[in-house]
């Protein structure tokens, strides 16, 4: 099969379309999954009672905002380097998901310090980081909204893009770095986990929904978008045609 031929809008439009349902089916199904463990299967901390349970949700976002902004990243190089109006399309598609999920590592986060830390807001290294992705992703939508046209408008927003790429490692390593409220990662690819086997499949079960949740939402997205921009060709009026039933 020629993967390449799908690096154009017309070609990947139906393939979006096709694979968008399954991935929100497996994001419903391992959501199911890992609430289920992280809410009721999971036993109760012996420290932070039910409060710790919160983690479930906020180490899933947490871990995709930093992974969908790297992406967004990768497609802007793309688009930079090949002149890939795709690769901008769907660097844009996963921009409002990124910071959707950066405002509940954000949110989730403070709720959970409270208990623990006793203060919904610090100003810890992980928590400014975090924040200042959040002001990345605002910082690109807003760049993309403020040109007209569109070809500049994929340029300009992929050097902020890949600019700000630098907040990720700060953000993953500033509990190593400095002194932080924050503890250190309880996953690492480096060594075993510190938590109990049933808390880390839930984890890792909702870390998969949120992944197949992103995959999802931005192929339904990338097709708004295709249509939008490729409004003029002659295969968004036969796709629409399609759509409706009536070709």
């Amino acid at each position: 099969m020629n993967w390449f031929r799908f690096a154009s809008p017309a070609s990947f439009y139906p393939l979006a379309g096709r694979l968008a349902p399954w991935f929100g089916g497996g994001a419903a199904g391992f959501a199911a999954a890992g609430l289920y463990i992280g809410l009721i299967a999971a036993p109760t901390d012996a420290t932070q009672g039910d409060a710790y349970r919160i983690i479930f949700v906020h180490v899933a976002t947490a871990w995709m905002s930093m992974f969908i902004y790297l992406v967004m990243a990768f497609w802007c190089a793309v688009s930079l380097m090949f002149n890939a109006r795709l690769a901008a399309m769907m660097a844009q598609a996963l921009a409002p998901t990124g910071a959707l999920f950066t405002a509940l590592a954000l949110v989730t986060g403070a709720l959970w310090g409270k208990p623990t830390w006793g203060t919904y807001w610090a100003w810890d290294a992980r928590m400014t980081s975090e924040l200042i992705l959040l002001f990345l992703y605002f910082g690109y939508m807003a760049l993309r909204q403020a040109i007209d046209e569109p070809r500049r408008a994929d340029r300009a927003s992929a050097v902020l893009a890949l600019v700000g790429a630098i907040n990720v490692p700060i953000i993953y390593f500033s509990v190593k770095w400095w002194n932080t409220l924050h503890q250190e990662a309880s996953v690492s690819l480096t060594s075993a986990p510190t938590m109990a086997a049933v808390m880390l499949t839930g984890m890792l079960l909702l870390a998969l929904a949120a992944w197949f949740y992103s995959i999802a939402i931005a192929l339904t997205r990338v097709r708004a978008i295709i249509l939008e921009r490729e409004r003029h060709a002659g295969w968004v009026g036969e796709a629409a045609l399609a759509v409706r039933g009536v070709r």
